[in-house]
């Protein structure tokens, strides 16, 4: 959540920012970042921590990297996000896949847009890599 629920990412150079960070393998040592959306004052993410890793940590470098590039966007220094964050741990029998449909759907519930495809914040592993097919061979 963005401190005192700004909705920062609204505005779209900072969420342009941001999703740069979401999806930058350094924001995520040790951690796979399977898929994540955007919201205007938060985001969301469905990881899966490295054996060595802590969601804590994990969390708090991926917030400080993110943190940086939207204040550079934004042109001033400041806070971007609230301290701590909400998680929920996925048992076994849950299905990873609807877990990631949940969490990219949440522009549509949120009534930001009618399509998933014309919103540009979010992004999940499960999708071919730009230019490739689903086969993976382009």
């Amino acid at each position: 959540m963005t401190f005192q629920r700004a909705a920062l990412f609204s505005d779209w150079r900072c969420a342009r920012a941001a999703a740069a960070c979401l999806s930058a393998p350094a924001s995520w040592p040790q951690v796979q970042l399977l898929c994540w959306v955007l919201m205007p004052d938060h985001w969301h993410g469905l990881i899966e921590l490295g054996p060595r890793a802590t969601l804590s940590d994990a969390m708090q470098h991926a917030k400080g990297r993110c943190a940086h590039a939207v204040n550079r966007a934004r042109g001033r220094g400041g806070r971007v996000w609230s301290p701590g964050f909400h998680d929920r741990a996925l048992r076994r029998e849950d299905d990873m896949l609807t877990a990631a449909r949940y969490i990219v759907a949440n522009p549509l519930r949120a009534g930001l847009v009618r399509r998933l495809g014309d919103y540009p914040y979010w992004d999940a592993i499960w999708l071919p890599a730009h230019g490739e097919s689903k086969s993976g061979r382009g």
